[in-house]
């Protein structure tokens, strides 16, 4: 098979989707490696890294032109989908349950949209969305306390606080993997933090491992108001795998929250919390409603190019080989969790949950 590499052109993206040593063993399993000139730089890799190890470096279009499976990073960008046929397959993130235009624009396409954060594990896990959600919630608390900061238009609050004066507040929306590592991070450097979530074996679990400045709460509706109107610093990672975000912040909720406090809503990329929540950038990273800062990059993981690429590669390299190896209708046979990364095909929608978010759209 021949497997492209383009490079990302999303905003603030440095990843790229296959190291030297993935295009090496992908080219030592008989597939054809395509790399975009320059595509390696922002995570550390030079053309001349690729061509070592027999990969060929091309130029944007006859990398489009050429390739049977693309492999990605992030969403295909518009100028992107105009260059993909119904023959090739995508294998990246897509999100697409946090647009409409994009699904629209992809369906229309016609390409095999195999998205990483949708396949599942024999455990049931999202394996290929593990990495990145852990790196972003971790970065969650260090953007977070950035904004908090009065030069930045925060509150001017110290999250781990001082002899003598109270620490920063940490409320964290979800006890899933980026919740718990935003947590683990908040509490390491010494906030006060609280974290909710509706499943109760998961804040047991949660209890028992994190430290006791971290306390578990069960997140119903006055537990959400009390807490957010508490809140420094707001950490939004919800997730409903394939479906959008669950609104969970309205007006009302973000007009208690104290001003100059900070939202970093880490569910951006499946329409975030927030009733107010809008996709930004790491160059324009937040915009203030109602006196709150909400920080809302919808690819957080990006700007640390190089732990984020080494980080997925590892995650997304064996999948990759399969599929290269098996084709995409026996690659979606292995099992209900391979088979739940197909997300569109033939100009449908094909993932039950991404189609939920799209009743009027195609599905299959």
């Amino acid at each position: 098979m021949i497997v492209g590499v383009p490079k990302e052109t999303k905003p603030d993206e440095y990843r790229i989707a296959l190291r030297p040593v993935g295009a090496d063993m992908l080219g030592r399993d008989g597939h054809y490696v395509l790399v975009e000139r320059g595509a390696g730089i922002g995570s550390g890799f030079s053309d001349e890294a690729y061509e070592s190890v027999g990969a060929t470096i091309v130029n944007r279009n006859a990398l489009f032109e050429r390739a049977e499976l693309i492999v990605k990073v992030k969403e295909p960008q518009e100028d992107e989908i105009q260059l993909l046929s119904p023959e090739q397959i995508v294998f990246g993130y897509f999100h697409f349950a946090g647009s409409l235009a994009l699904t629209e624009s992809c369906l229309n396409s016609g390409f095999t949209a195999i998205a990483y954060e949708t396949l599942r594990d024999a455990a049931g896990t999202l394996p290929l969305l593990t990495p990145m959600s852990e790196i972003a919630g971790r970065m969650s608390i260090q953007a977070g306390a950035t904004y908090l900061e009065q030069p930045r238009g925060g509150r001017g609050i110290l999250l781990a606080g001082v002899a003598g004066v109270e620490r920063g507040r940490v409320v964290v929306l979800g006890g899933g993997v980026v919740g718990s590592n935003a947590a683990m991070i908040a509490a390491g450097i010494g906030a006060e933090v609280v974290i909710m979530d509706i499943d109760l074996v998961t804040l047991r679990t949660l209890s028992q491992q994190l430290p006791p400045n971290v306390t578990t709460v069960f997140s119903d509706p006055h537990a959400l108001d009390l807490h957010i109107s508490q809140a420094d610093l707001v950490i939004g990672a919800v997730l409903l795998p394939g479906r959008e975000a669950p609104k969970l912040l309205g007006a009302q909720q973000i007009m208690k929250m104290k001003p100059g406090s900070v939202l970093v809503d880490v569910c951006i990329d499946q329409g975030g919390c927030s009733e107010h929540s809008r996709p930004t950038t790491h160059s324009d990273p937040v915009f203030v409603q109602d006196d709150v800062l909400h920080y809302c990059v919808a690819n957080m993981p990006g700007a640390v190019g190089r732990t984020s690429t080494h980080a997925l590669c590892n995650a997304t390299l064996p999948y990759v080989r399969r599929l290269a190896a098996s084709g995409l209708d026996a690659f979606i046979k292995i099992s209900p969790g391979h088979a739940a990364a197909l997300n569109t095909r033939h100009h449908q929608l094909i993932n039950r949950d991404v189609a939920a978010a799209f009743p009027d759209l195609p599905h299959g």
